[in-house]
């Protein structure tokens, strides 16, 4: 896939995570898309809390389960089994190969954990695609002013 192509499912998979700003607190305002032989196949975003992640949506949006497709996502997907399970987990289980990152998760509980589990499962993790431009969608989400503290 040519630079240009992958940049347009990030912006895509930007547009998603807007879609979640009104409801995900205090989670992060995250959007998925899959893609497969250059077209988006599914996508998805965060939903209110205890509602699936973007990964989780847009893996149950995907109409061919068997498809294999590569995975744009804003924030680096979960680690850890919360009031969701872990999106890492759910991509690695559903037989994703690569995934485009656009940033690491500052979170303390997450920060890195996610792109291991996929690396180890054998996944290609790229990490930093439109990293500017998704940093600026997730300001309020890196910067806590509910305990003053910068994730």
């Amino acid at each position: 896939m040519e630079n240009s192509e992958l940049e347009r499912f990030m912006r895509l998979a930007i547009i998603e995570g807007r879609k979640a700003i009104a409801h995900c607190r205090p989670n992060p305002p995250v959007g998925c898309v899959l893609a497969r032989n250059g077209q988006v196949v599914a996508s998805g975003y965060t939903g209110a809390p205890g509602q699936p992640h973007a990964e989780a949506m847009a893996l149950q949006n995907l109409l061919d389960p068997s498809a294999e497709v590569i995975a744009f996502v804003t924030l680096e997907p979960c680690s850890f089994h919360g009031r969701t399970p872990s999106c890492a987990q759910a991509l690695v289980k559903r037989g994703i190969r690569t995934l485009y990152v656009g940033m690491i998760d500052p979170h303390p509980k997450n920060r890195g954990a996610g792109i291991d589990i996929l690396k180890q499962a054998g996944a290609e993790v790229v990490v930093g695609l439109l990293e500017n431009e998704v940093r600026k969608e997730l300001e309020a989400y890196l910067w806590r002013p509910d305990n003053g503290e910068s994730l």
